[in-house]
């Protein structure tokens, strides 16, 4: 029977970390600002942004939101981000995406300061995390499995990991994240062949496909470590991820919840990058 390992004791193990480094830069008048950009409520951004803020207000920082009408024109939306990022209070900045459709991503991703760019939206801190660049900033969800991962001691060195979905949220910057610890990736997608079989090869299973409970036992290697990044709601009415979990606890060693793994990690992670962000910034 395998062991649920839950994010709670990575988050606050992170934020202990994040309290004396806070106090070390309060010590030199210096306090870091998170700028969190939401158009519209929907109410999964609501639910983060109050995770965020907690999170924020727990470690000693600064975190405001910046609320923009659901129909806001991209002219407008990119007048506030440019005043956001040229806010010197300001170190850390997240946009919450999908933008709405009149809002282009592809545009707007180029105008976000890659030096405040705390949630990997620019290309420069794609290009960074792709390069191994210590000075980026990688996802804050692909971050946050990579914390799971050291804090419960599984060796990625030479191991076969396996990541189900090549999105640019989760998928391909985790993927990168784990090559940086030199384990051997697959990536596996819709077009993926025999998807089982080249899962149940993995040390580590990586999932981040967006379908509830996809992931069982079949795609599972006796002994693996199962990394849950999925969030989706179940027959029921209920939050669950794309594992499994019941089912595949019979062979992995280590397996994440949903809710209470991943998704609980990610705040302190953009805690985190912000204040590095600061560092940064300070040339501390």
């Amino acid at each position: 029977m395998g062991e649920i390992i839950k994010g709670k004791p990575v988050a606050d193990a992170i934020s202990e970390e994040l309290i004396q480094k806070v106090e070390m830069l309060k010590s030199k008048s210096i306090t870091p600002k998170l700028a969190i950009v939401r158009v519209g409520a929907d109410p999964s951004d609501l639910a983060y942004e109050r995770g965020a803020l907690k999170r924020c207000e727990a470690i000693g920082m600064l975190a405001e939101v910046k609320e923009l009408p659901v129909d806001i024109s991209q002219d407008d939306f990119i007048a506030e981000l440019k005043k956001i990022n040229e806010d010197k209070s300001v170190n850390g900045i997240l946009t919450f995406r999908p933008f709405p459709k009149q809002l282009d991503e592809k545009v707007i991703k180029y105008v976000i300061t890659p030096e405040k760019d705390v949630d990997c939206f620019s290309p420069v801190n794609v290009a960074k995390v792709m390069e191994n660049d210590e000075t980026g900033f990688a996802p804050c969800t692909p971050s946050a499995v990579m914390e799971i991962l050291k804090y419960y001691k599984v060796p990625m060195k030479g191991k076969k990991a396996v990541v189900v979905g090549r999105s640019m949220v989760v998928g391909k910057p985790v993927s990168m994240l784990l090559l940086n610890e030199n384990a051997t990736v697959t990536i596996c997608h819709s077009r993926t062949e025999n998807m089982p079989a080249v899962c149940s090869e993995a040390d580590i299973l990586v999932v981040g496909i967006g379908r509830a409970k996809m992931i069982d036992s079949s795609y599972v290697k006796e002994g693996a470590v199962v990394i849950d990044v999925g969030i989706n709601v179940d027959e029921n009415g209920n939050m669950c991820g794309d594992v499994d979990t019941e089912d595949c606890l019979s062979k992995a060693a280590m397996i994440t919840p949903v809710p209470a793994g991943v998704g609980s990690v990610t705040t302190s992670i953009l805690a985190k990058q912000t204040i590095k962000a600061c560092m940064q910034q300070n040339e501390i």
